[in-house]
């Protein structure tokens, strides 16, 4: 089974008021906030933009969200390395973690 493709960016910021406000700028709507300091912006039928706040101490990460139909029948290529395999997570969704071959990291998320 192939990926849906890209689903979404995930973005960490030390800052999710000004995070938020940049994306908004360039169009962005809010579709929703969480109670910590995280929320979901989108730009017309483009993917998503989540971010989320975290403490100073931790360097800002960015993840490419690539989205599959169904966990269970989503198997990669030999030539993919998965990092962790499907996962569920808090928000809702089951969650793989591979790498490129630059060392990148990236999601795969399919919905529970």
């Amino acid at each position: 089974m192939a990926t849906e493709g890209i689903d979404a960016v995930f973005l960490e910021t030390h800052n999710w008021g000004k995070a938020a406000k940049f994306f908004q700028g360039l169009g962005f709507e809010l579709e929703f906030e969480t109670d910590h300091s995280s929320g979901q912006l989108r730009r017309g039928d483009g993917s998503s933009v989540f971010i989320a706040e975290v403490p100073q101490h931790r360097e800002p990460q960015m993840r490419i969200v690539v989205k599959v139909p169904d966990a269970a029948a989503f198997r990669p290529d030999p030539a993919v390395e998965v990092v962790t395999p499907f996962e569920e997570t808090h928000y809702g969704t089951k969650e793989m973690t591979v790498r490129d071959p630059d060392g990148r990291l990236w999601s795969i998320q399919a919905q529970r």
